[in-house]
């Protein structure tokens, strides 16, 4: 413990090297000020004038230091000073409680009961009566939540016996005191702590102190926030930076954000979404476009509609809000915010290789019809998911008779050999034509090696088809 929070009251207050001077004589009721000279665990020691000092028990004041300028009143002369406070205490009489209603000074009080029209309320050895609307400076929905607490009031009215309290009058004065010691700390760009006081669904009020500052939604979180709940609760300490002050008369509207403190997390978007990587996400919303989906605190991206399938006209069809989803980052726009997302290859794991190389012109691949278009047919090549692996077959290309319906012969789910003949731009093209004509070719080539000289070759379409069979 240090040395001062060991010496007694007495003793520090005697110890007070005083300037010199003449002395002011007070009377309770004055409203004093004044510059802190000593702190110590009981009480905190203010320089009122020449000769005198005052003292504030501890508890009277907050967070304050040496040197800090504060007002009070005069509640009691005693051997050892002038004693300040707030406010009269609940031991007030009825001499100092007339001295408070005369000078505006506050009085503590302890509500014991509400009735119909308001509290009633224990002060100064009388009973006093509070208004609901005096209560507080806000609606209050159960007054019941103040019955047996002590609180300050301001006395309205004194007939006789009875006695008029208001609070919210008193609420109001501390909070335009207080604006008032803030206005010279508050500007653009300060950090400033606060309790959260309400939370709307248009953001959250803090208190600064006596100023209160709106957290609009957008600036609660990196996060996209549908509820302000989900990330803060009454009574909550934050620190929020001031973004906006705007003063018209006696209103002063603040704007915060607490956002903008929070490391922005597209700064380190490399580690986050590494294009080609698996990644896990979670889908938070769903547009006519595609869904988008949450990657890393703070970050989205987009899977479009056609990538999650060709046969799709709404990306709800296939997956909804809240599902747990494995992605491939396929492009990243750090400027604009922006990543592209294609849905990752079947059993996949976070972290692997997220796609299979690009489709190989004159490679024979295995492909599923998805989609049926005039002009061809839409086909997902095996072992891929999303565009990138999704190739055109035009109907020239699809190898069938003239008239045939390719809807019949081909349709949606069906796996058939194509070759890759165009891939080129990000675009496949395919071709079921020229992968058969590539098989009968190689059926001819093999022959034309293994055939013996006995024997006759019979026809061509003879030796195709029992290749074919084999």
């Amino acid at each position: 413990m240090a040395k001062t929070d060991q010496e007694s009251f007495a003793d520090l207050f005697a110890k007070s090297e005083m300037p010199r001077g003449r002395a002011r004589h007070y009377a309770i009721g004055d409203e004093v000020e004044g510059s802190i000279a000593h702190i110590s665990k009981d009480a905190i020691f203010l320089d009122l004038d020449a000769k005198q000092q005052g003292y504030f028990e501890r508890m009277e004041l907050g967070e304050v230091a040496v040197g800090d300028v504060v007002k009070g009143r005069v509640v009691g002369i005693d051997d050892v000073g002038v004693k300040l406070a707030k406010g009269f205490g609940k031991d007030a009489g009825r001499e100092q409680l007339q001295l408070a209603f005369e000078q505006g000074v506050p009085v503590e009080g302890k509500v014991l009961a509400v009735n119909k029209g308001g509290a009633e309320v224990e002060v100064a050895g009388a009973r006093g009566f509070c208004p609901f609307s005096q209560l507080d400076k806000r609606y209050i929905e159960d007054p019941t939540e103040f019955v047996g607490k002590t609180l300050s009031f301001l006395v309205q009215e004194i007939k006789d016996r009875d006695v008029v309290l208001s609070r919210r009058k008193l609420l109001e004065q501390e909070e335009r005191d207080a604006r008032h010691a803030l206005l010279g700390k508050l500007q653009v760009n300060a950090t400033m702590r606060g309790r959260v006081t309400q939370i709307r669904d248009f953001g959250a009020f803090v208190d600064l102190g006596g100023v209160e500052g709106l957290v609009p939604m957008r600036e609660l979180s990196h996060d996209r926030v549908q509820r302000a709940e989900d990330v803060l609760a009454v009574g909550d300490v934050v620190e929020a930076k001031i973004t906006k002050i705007e003063q018209d008369g006696e209103k002063l509207r603040i704007s915060l954000s607490i956002k903008a403190l929070a490391a922005d997390p597209w700064d380190g978007i490399e580690a986050i979404a590494p294009i080609g990587k698996v990644l896990a996400g979670q889908v938070t919303r769903i547009t006519d476009f595609g869904a988008f989906v949450r990657i890393g605190p703070g970050v989205e991206g987009l899977l479009h509609v056609s990538e999650i399938g060709a046969r799709l006209n709404h990306a709800s069809e296939a997956v909804e809000v809240g599902q747990q989803l494995l992605v491939v980052a396929r492009s990243v726009d750090r400027g604009k915010h922006r990543i592209s997302l294609t849905m990752a290859p079947p059993g996949a794991t976070p972290g692997d290789a997220g796609a299979a190389g690009a489709p190989v012109y004159g490679a024979l691949v295995q492909v599923t019809i998805e989609k049926h278009e005039n002009f061809g047919l839409f086909a997902q090549i095996e072992g891929t998911r999303g565009r990138a692996g999704r190739g055109l077959i035009p109907n020239a290309e699809l190898g069938l008779t003239r008239g045939a319906d390719a809807r019949k012969e081909l349709p949606v789910g069906t796996v058939v050999t194509a070759k890759v003949v165009d891939a080129t731009d990000g675009r496949v093209r395919l071709s079921i034509r020229a992968a058969r004509e590539d098989a009968e070719r190689a059926v001819f080539d093999s022959y034309r090696q293994d055939q013996a000289p006995k024997g006759a070759m019979g026809t061509l379409g003879d030796l195709l088809r029992d290749k074919l069979k084999k």
